[in-house]
């Protein structure tokens, strides 16, 4: 008979990294001297995906979604910002307004100097 060449499962421990970590490899300095910087501690029980970057495109549909959902963004945004820019706006100007007034001199109190 022929026997079909399964592969064999590759156990939990063979697939992170095949090695217990060492007796100082949790952050001792002496351990992790001379390793590069994704390798300077072993992170457990997080899992990451990522995608080829083949796969992926660098602004899809940025003209068809993008410019619809910015304008719908700023829409739903603009009365929660111009009415306190606004009114912050006309308290300054006032403010400005009525200390120019109040710096200059009235004339009406020195009509009788001489």
């Amino acid at each position: 008979k022929a026997q079909l060449a399964v592969p064999r499962k590759a156990s939990l421990r063979q697939f992170r990294g095949g090695r217990r970590p060492l007796r100082g490899d949790r952050g001792d300095t002496a351990v992790t001297m001379g390793k590069h910087f994704g390798n300077l501690a072993r992170v457990r029980h997080v899992i990451t995906y990522s995608l080829s970057p083949f796969e992926q495109q660098a602004f899809p549909n940025i003209v068809s979604h993008g410019v619809p959902n910015a304008g719908r963004r700023f829409a739903s945004q603009v009365l929660k910002v111009v009415p306190p820019l606004a009114i912050s706006y006309l308290i300054y100007s006032w403010g400005t307004q009525e200390f120019e007034r109040l710096k200059r001199k009235n004339p009406a109190d020195y009509e009788h100097d001489q």
